[in-house]
């Protein structure tokens, strides 16, 4: 599995796939949050948070992480090289968590840089320093989250087919349907339990409960469990699917 690890990180950053990602990932963010005028720009927002960036960056990972996945499986299919990996001496599993480890450490690669709003917005306050940093912990943990299942899901339509483009698209629909879906239909109900229910199944009401600092068990056994259903079947797809 380590092998595995190694090599998926090694193939984002000696291709220019994990700089693009990176660099449109703070040029989306940059322009939304500094300059477009709108209601996710921090100056027009009038308070010194980070909520702009927390409810921004959920709908651009919805399209960076499948661009990160969907090679994953999709080119090795192509290139006749998966069944080289699966008579190697590795379980179906390590080779499907070497995969999401390597693609989730360039997300938190991703992330890391991002404290520096967490500096300039702690600047840009009435009293410098002021910020909620329980919240702003609690709110990064619900972006991993998120990522970890966005990662499960686009591995999972990357195994699907060796068209890279078709994957994209598989998982950025999938994406969206599991963080918005359940939330839209939910509004077709918008009074009883039935509608709360149907909210529960999406991921944005639990990305928002991580996301408000509270830290309820039933998020994080949602998202493992949704992360590990998909990486399940990934498994499954590699050992009886056609190849």
């Amino acid at each position: 599995m380590l092998a595995i690890f190694k090599r998926e990180i090694q193939s984002f950053f000696t291709s220019p796939i994990g700089y693009m990602v990176i660099g449109l990932f703070f040029l989306l963010n940059g322009l939304f949050l500094w300059v477009f005028k709108g209601p996710f720009n921090i100056f027009e927002y009038g308070f010194a948070d980070l909520g702009n960036f927390f409810l921004l960056a959920p709908w651009i990972f919805l399209f960076l992480i499948p661009a990160l996945t969907m090679r994953s499986f999709s080119e090795e299919k192509k290139l006749g090289t998966l069944e080289l990996q699966l008579i190697k001496p590795i379980t179906h599993w390590q080779l499907v968590m070497g995969k999401f480890l390597g693609t989730f450490v360039l997300v938190l690669a991703i992330l890391l840089p991002t404290f520096f709003y967490v500096y300039t917005i702690s600047q840009l306050g009435v009293t410098i320093g002021n910020l909620d940093m329980g919240l702003i912990y609690g709110s990064y943990m619900g972006l991993l989250f998120l990522a970890a299942v966005y990662n499960a899901i686009g591995l999972f339509t990357s195994v699907l087919t060796e068209n890279q483009i078709i994957a994209f698209i598989l998982s950025t629909v999938l994406c969206f349907l599991m963080y918005y879906g359940f939330e839209a239909l939910a509004t077709v109900f918008p009074n009883g339990k039935l509608g709360l229910f149907i909210r529960e199944l999406g991921m944005k009401s639990h990305f928002e409960g991580v996301a408000r600092g509270v830290l309820d068990s039933r998020d994080f056994i949602y998202f493992i469990s949704v992360a590990g259903f998909f990486l399940l079947w990934v498994v499954v797809q590699l050992k009886y699917g056609k190849r």
